[in-house]
């Protein structure tokens, strides 16, 4: 089971075991890899709160927002499949972008140019400082897989996680099966 090296459009897979809470059974996409540090968004936690609520400009648009980390929870970021409509965006794997022109976006969605599935929100993000990733890795927090738009912009949050795994098939597919806690099977 080799691990694929992080870079922009990888997925990280958490480890069953994993117990940071931030983190337990997420799954992020890592939208910039650098020596410096890396940053991403956790694509299957739903955050308390809507758009319309956080975002004055977004009135009457009750969309998901999703926590994108524990890390500047006063931002909010989103990925898109939408370069030609939603200018400023950058390209992070095949046909994923991230960001770009936020009322741009919004003005779109209202207008119903665009469609709510091929957008996603994020409040806040999940970042690594230098060589902190890869100390995760090393331990084996994280397992290691390609973004594709399947996964990024998946239509059942909960099954995020396991359908990332199954996707890895091979042994990676049991590890679906694994409980929270091992202590309590």
């Amino acid at each position: 089971m080799t691990q694929i090296l992080p870079a922009a459009g990888v997925l990280l897979i958490a480890d069953p075991f994993l117990k940071d809470p931030n983190f337990k059974r997420t799954v992020v996409f890592l939208c910039e890899h650098q020596e410096e540090g890396s940053f991403g968004f956790v694509l299957n936690r739903r955050y308390d709160f809507t758009l319309d609520q956080l975002m004055a400009s977004a009135e009457g648009m009750p969309i998901t927002v999703f926590y994108g980390g524990p890390v500047q929870l006063d931002t909010i970021h989103f990925l898109h499949r939408y370069p030609e409509k939603i200018p400023g965006g950058f390209e992070v794997t095949d046909g994923i972008f991230w960001g770009g022109d936020f009322e741009t976006a919004v003005e779109l969605l209202k207008a119903g140019e665009i469609e709510v599935s091929g957008i996603r929100f994020f409040i806040g993000y999940s970042g690594w400082s230098e060589g902190q990733l890869q100390g995760e890795l090393d331990e084996k927090s994280w397992i290691t897989s390609h973004g594709s738009r399947k996964l990024i912009f998946h239509k059942n949050l909960e099954a995020i996680w396991k359908d990332a795994l199954l996707e890895l098939g091979g042994d990676y597919q049991q590890l679906v099966n694994y409980p929270l806690d091992p202590q309590m099977n």
